[in-house]
């Protein structure tokens, strides 16, 4: 259940975006995009060409007016962008790679890097596939309310996508750079603590980048998300960590054996956590959380890989099992 606030600030912005998106001519995301734009540049419409026309900015004005008076939370102000996000998508359907990575998911990231960096005051965090920015977010804002020091850094080839990102964390005030690039060209940030991503899935069309990769496939196009993971954890420090939503049959496909090669040589597995059959519509579409680390003076090769499967991410008891099993297994492998 919703606040009473967030269920006014909800109706608020959704009738500014759908203001825009009708005078403007525009997409559901454009007129988002545009919507946060003038709350960050303190409730100002912006006029160009003429548009939005007089009577649109007369009703925007009254409705920016309402939400000057509604005080949300930087999380609170994060979960009523999903929700309109959600709403737009619903509106205008956006392909399978692109859309949010839902808060159950998002949130169990969050508990991950809890408990990877329990002892690391500040955290610099790198998404190499950050879409519209929710995972990365959920993961900055949750840490800073645990008292962390957090920096994000967000790629993402797809403008519209980043625009998005850029608004969001500008209404929650979090610290995070974004970059417009292909995630595997290089990039001009320093060492960061962890990688995290909801890899999009697919194959990568520039053959000729992909074979500087050991992922890569002899022949063909190589998998995206290999190739991701194997690019961001060459920007995590040394026994820094890599968390990273991927199919469940990773290590099944044609392309498996470059895969583990890559892990073998470069990285230490140290877990996967294969999420709820239910959160999916279809076998092959179910997804798992590997857990890799980067080689370095203070970490090793966990004595038993974490092998987990969460029944349920909805009934508290299944979850608690989980972190009962999680932080047993941690206790007993990790240094």
């Amino acid at each position: 259940m919703f606040s009473e606030k967030m269920e006014k600030a909800f109706e608020l912005m959704e009738q500014a975006i759908q203001l825009l998106k009708k005078s403007l001519d525009t997409s559901y995301l454009d007129a988002y995009i545009e919507n946060g734009d003038n709350l960050l540049d303190d409730f100002q419409i912006r006029v160009l060409d003429g548009k939005p026309d007089e009577e649109t900015i007369l009703k925007l004005k009254e409705i920016y007016k309402e939400l000057q008076q509604i005080d949300l939370e930087p999380e609170e102000f994060r979960r009523l962008t999903q929700l309109l996000l959600l709403k737009g998508n619903k509106e205008e359907p956006v392909q399978a790679n692109h859309q949010l990575t839902p808060d159950s998911i998002g949130f169990l990231f969050v508990y991950l890097m809890e408990q990877f960096f329990s002892q690391t005051s500040q955290l610099q965090i790198l998404d190499i596939s950050s879409g519209m920015g929710n995972l990365l977010l959920t993961v900055l804002l949750n840490l800073k309310l645990s008292k962390k020091a957090v920096i994000g850094y967000g790629v993402d080839v797809d403008d519209t996508l980043l625009s998005i990102a850029s608004v969001n964390s500008g209404l929650t005030s979090v610290d995070m750079k974004l970059y417009h690039q292909d995630g595997l060209q290089e990039l001009l940030i320093d060492p960061v603590d962890a990688a995290i991503s909801d890899l999009p899935i697919g194959y990568y069309p520039n053959d000729e980048k992909a074979a500087g990769f050991t992922v890569a496939a002899p022949e063909g196009h190589t998998y995206a998300h290999h190739l991701l993971m194997e690019q961001a954890m060459k920007y995590v420090k040394p026994d820094g960590f890599g968390l990273f939503l991927v199919p469940a049959n990773i290590f099944e496909t044609e392309q498996s054996d470059n895969l583990k090669k890559w892990i073998q040589e470069n990285v230490f597995l140290q877990g996967v956590i294969q999420l709820p059959d239910a959160m999916f519509q279809a076998e092959h579409s179910r997804k798992s959380i590997l857990i890799i680390q980067n080689k370095g003076e203070n970490s090793a090769q966990v004595k038993e890989v974490l092998l987990a499967k969460l029944a349920s991410l909805k009934e508290p008891e299944k979850v608690t099992q989980f972190f009962q099993q999680f932080e047993a297994w941690k206790s007993s492998n990790l240094k």
